[in-house]
């Protein structure tokens, strides 16, 4: 508040000096954030890496597909933080051969996503975001009923 005292000896009242005083301390986080002063290790509390990941996908499936029941050639990726809109997300890559209407179409990839350690979404993948993914067998999806 050192820095304050001359303007508020200036015959300010004690509500404006605080303002002020508040009004800077925030634009001094918001610099602090935008410079990437913050760690930024992975670990944050608010996005955990998802223990269950396998089970709640599972789940998921049999809402997510019209004939869950068939599936082939599954696989799955190990949870890795990746870049989703603004924020580090975990995220899942699946790959899926389901059948539809006229057939097996071949494999498509979807990602799963994480919020708060808990599956939020799984969409269509994005070329790039599945490309480096190690896939293992993911029996459990072949196996599913309704």
């Amino acid at each position: 508040m050192a820095v304050f005292r001359g303007v508020c000896d200036a015959g300010r009242s004690g509500l404006t000096c605080l303002l002020l005083a508040a009004a800077v301390a925030l634009a001094a986080c918001t610099v602090a954030r935008l410079s990437g002063d913050e760690p930024n290790d992975g670990e944050d509390p608010r996005n955990p890496q998802p223990a269950n990941y396998r089970s709640e996908i599972l789940a998921a499936l049999r809402i997510y597909l019209n004939n869950p029941v068939e599936i082939r050639d599954a696989s799955i990726s190990a949870p890795l933080l990746m870049r989703i809109g603004l924020r580090d997300r975990y995220v899942v890559c699946l790959r899926l051969n389901a059948r539809k209407s006229e057939g097996f179409v071949g494999s498509k990839d979807y990602v799963a996503v994480f919020v708060a350690g808990r599956l939020d979404q799984v969409v269509e993948a994005k070329r790039e975001q599945c490309a480096t993914a190690e896939f293992q067998p993911f029996p459990e999806a072949e196996k599913l009923a309704r």
